[in-house]
């Protein structure tokens, strides 16, 4: 929140999900959120895998664009990095986990099977 500053509006929505660590348990902390008006999101205690995907993600992210360049000196650099890093993880980064394709690739290759 130190980050966005004056910037923050809390009149969009932003859900905040993470696991279930101390500091989401924190009475201050939660109480912080809803100040700001973030709606919180938790795994469900002791299953990793309701955040497999989006850990997966973030992880690549982190990895692939944030700790190859310099970090965003703006909101607005920030925003325009995470969102060319979008567009690149799904429609050029391929993954072997699809057999070599994009997911935009595999998703329309799943889909030319049921409607063409």
């Amino acid at each position: 929140m130190k980050a966005v500053g004056d910037n923050w509006d809390p009149t969009r929505f932003c859900v905040l999900h993470s696991d279930q660590g101390f500091q989401y348990t924190n009475i201050a902390y939660i109480r912080f959120l809803d100040e700001h008006g973030i709606t919180v999101s938790h795994s469900r205690k002791a299953n990793c895998y309701d955040n497999a995907c989006c850990e997966n993600f973030f992880g690549h992210l982190k990895s692939e664009s944030l700790k190859l360049h310099d970090f965003p000196k703006t909101n607005n650099d920030l925003i325009q990095m995470v969102e060319r890093y979008i567009h690149f993880y799904n429609y050029e980064r391929p993954q072997r986990k699809l057999k070599g394709m994009t997911p935009v690739d595999f998703r329309m290759s799943y889909l030319s099977r049921f409607f063409l």
